[in-house]
């Protein structure tokens, strides 16, 4: 048996036993036990004699126990009262718990005990209610009480004291297995504890001071093989990969022309990352780049200059996206630019496909089955899943682009790469990522930033409205509807009520709501995750015809939505979404040239929460509401909900650019010679296989 082997086949009965109740924490392996890391500590550490406990203190006593008893009441909550007495030389105390009547079986008199809590006062007398506990042995080692005590994320039947107990058997049995795998000169550099040590104190620590040196140096394992992982996967891709150089150039008045023949002026950034992205297409080596930016900041004009490029070099591009409604858009989009400079766009969604020949402004997605000899005279082919089909053959394909890359998965992602040979990739998202996050988890990639909004766009106007003002504020989009002919969004954060979040609205209840008693003069529709993609389309499609006035919905519609006469839109419980997901939310409004407005409300009364949403009153940068983000909430939160594709770290945070780049910088020095270091290439190769590192 190894770390390696699966918690559902040890031969520790226990951990066998509690197999199921462990996935839910993400716990497969018994690997994955041991690094279920701490979220946070008690100290008890400060251990004293009984005759000197003061109440409210956090205290640990040790001494024999001389009484224990079950005192049974008659009272509906609490059926029975456990009490213990603990004595040492300088006097007794009371152990008090409720409604466990087993303890006492755990608890035989003459024992020696170590008990941590907080002290409190019954009848006069000291006493610790509900403390921690556990028997001492002739060491009188302890990991429940007497020390900083680690408390784990729980689940139900699982608590931090088991998970102490397993993880500190676990420790002891595979002692040999915990090896060291950083390079002697990187440890005496940082200073750090050798990797055993580091596993042992993050869950035991001596001192404050020896957990803190542990999370530094698991923190800084975490971003080393990420960084290393992504090197090998890079160096992998260009090593089993020859491109196919696309000449600019030649074409260099055709793109021009294209360019000048918009309706607008590309930005100086679009300008910057399409050099950038030319300049990939034009080596032997295929493009393998990341292209970031802002709703509405021009990434698909982007892309669409690159694929005319291919169609120019003689080859094919294919446009994957997330959603029917995403792929119908760039096909509208991109057909209108380059049709009229004869390339040949084809849509695919489900089974079903629509040619270049149909009509742009057709809402219905109809006609033939796909088929590869469809593709023979198509130039650029937009698509959702369906693209992914076995059945679709794609031949002298050299560019693939990926839009909102992080909602395929890995496999799905190399399936579309297969489609051809070697093709080019551009991968696309709108989802605002700190700078150093996204050069951390893309680190395989090339990164192209959009960081600058076209002239003509319009900012969001956004305030936070108190909660006196509502009634005003419905007024207030019942007025803009009516007088200006606009639309508006309302977000929810659930689509259903929660028992445990009753003052949290949810968007079936707030539609009725909303529909009945507060616009009843108004057209209302409703949009969350459970309805049928066919009912969705008819949806949102039908609210882009302006067939309705008001879309209630949940965070579905943060990505590719495109609605241009809406204005408005209105975001409950903005406290539970991270700034940029709200970011996102308010970008599917202000398409027009009108001015649009982002109303944003909370149930909380915390004043740090509101001082955070009015951020978004005056900052209109992704990126910078990302990075706020990460220091004001951390790396865990940064996503929401709707970006659950990207990876979250265990350990470390992104919140430490210096440690980035320095960890940056090591990766590339050792790289070169990882095959002189079989145990740091161990640990790699098993990430790459487990795919936790992004592709």
């Amino acid at each position: 048996m190894t770390l390696q082997t699966p918690v559902s086949l040890s031969k520790i009965r226990i951990l066998k036993n509690y197999s199921k109740k462990l996935q839910k924490l993400n716990i497969n392996t018994l690997e994955d036990l041991l690094y279920h890391i701490p979220h946070r500590y008690e100290d008890y550490s400060n251990t004293s004699p009984i005759d000197q406990v003061q109440p409210g203190q956090k205290v640990t006593i040790q001494g024999e126990i001389t009484n224990a008893k079950n005192q049974y009441l008659r009272s509906k909550r609490i059926k029975a009262i456990q009490k213990v007495t603990i004595t040492d030389d300088t006097g007794s105390i009371d152990l008090t718990w409720f409604n466990q009547p087993y303890l006492i079986k755990q608890l035989p008199l003459n024992a020696r005990i170590s008990a941590s809590g907080r002290a409190g006062k019954s009848a006069s007398k000291p006493t610790l209610m509900s403390p921690q506990f556990e028997i001492l042995s002739d060491s009188n080692n302890t990991i429940h009480t007497s020390r900083l005590i680690p408390i784990y994320h729980e689940t139900k039947g699982v608590t931090s004291k088991w998970l102490r107990r397993q993880i500190h058997q676990l420790l002891e049995r595979h002692k040999d297995e915990i090896a060291e795998h950083l390079p002697i000169e990187i440890i005496k550099k940082f200073d750090y504890p050798t990797f055993p040590e580091a596993v042992r104190q993050i869950h035991f620590p001596k001192s404050l001071e020896s957990m803190i040196k542990a999370k530094q140096r698991l923190s800084f394992d975490e971003l080393f093989l990420i960084q290393l992982s992504n090197l090998k996967k890079r160096s992998q891709w260009l090593e089993n990969n020859k491109g196919i150089p696309l000449n600019f150039p030649k074409y260099k008045t055709q793109i021009n022309k294209l360019i000048n023949s918009l309706p607008f002026t590309l930005t100086n950034a679009q300008q910057i990352a399409l050099q950038e992205i030319t300049s990939d297409l034009s080596l032997q080596k295929p493009m393998n780049r990341l292209l970031q930016g802002d709703v509405g900041s021009g990434k698909t004009i982007v892309a669409a200059i690159s694929m005319y490029l291919a169609h120019l070099n003689g080859y094919k591009s294919i446009l994957l996206t997330p959603t029917q409604i995403l792929a119908t858009q760039h096909y509208k989009t991109i057909s209108r630019l380059l049709s009229p400079l004869g390339t040949k766009t084809d849509l695919i969604t489900g089974n079903r496909k629509i040619s270049n020949q149909q009509n742009l402004n057709s809402s219905a997605v109809v006609g033939l089955q796909p088929a590869p000899e469809q593709f023979l005279n198509t130039d650029i082919i937009i698509g959702t899943h369906a693209l992914l089909s076995e059945k679709i053959k794609i031949d002298n394909l050299a560019l693939t682009v990926i839009d909102e890359q992080q909602r395929f998965g890995v496999e799905q992602r190399s399936l579309i790469r297969e489609k051809g040979k070697n093709t080019h990739l551009l991968t696309m998202t709108a989802t605002p990522i700190p700078r150093t996050m996204a050069l951390t988890l893309f680190g395989d990639l090339d990164l192209s930033v959009i960081d600058e909004m076209p002239k003509n766009r319009k900012k969001i106007k956004t305030w936070l409205v108190p909660q006196e003002k509502r009634k005003s504020a419905y007024q207030w989009i019942k007025n803009q509807i009516k007088q200006n002919k606009t639309q508006a969004f309302i977000i929810c954060p659930f689509i259903e009520p929660s028992e445990s979040l009753q003052t949290i609205k949810a968007a079936s209840k707030e539609f009725e709501l909303l529909k009945k008693e507060i616009f009843p003069d108004l057209r209302l529709n409703l949009l969350h995750g459970r309805q049928k993609p066919k009912e969705k389309e008819v949806i949102m499609q039908d609210f882009k015809n302006k067939k309705f006035d008001i879309l209630v919905a949940t965070p579905i519609v943060e990505v590719g939505i495109d609605i241009p006469h809406a204005t408005i839109i209105m975001i409950e419980a903005s406290e539970r979404f991270g700034l940029p997901q709200i970011h996102q939310l308010r970008g599917r409004v202000g398409r027009n040239d009108k001015d649009s407005y982002c109303l944003l409300f909370t149930e909380t009364q915390n004043s740090e929460t509101s001082q955070r949403l009015k951020f978004l009153e005056t900052n209109h940068s992704g990126s910078k509401l990302a990075e706020l983000d990460l220091k004001l909430r951390g790396s865990g939160d940064i996503f929401g909900t709707a970006q659950s594709g990207f990876s979250k770290l265990k350990i470390a945070s992104f919140s430490e650019p210096e440690l980035i780049r320095s960890i940056k910088q090591e990766a590339k020095k050792i790289f070169p010679n990882l095959d002189k270091h079989p145990l740091l290439q161990e640990k790699i190769n098993a990430l790459i296989q487990a795919k936790i590192s992004p592709d």
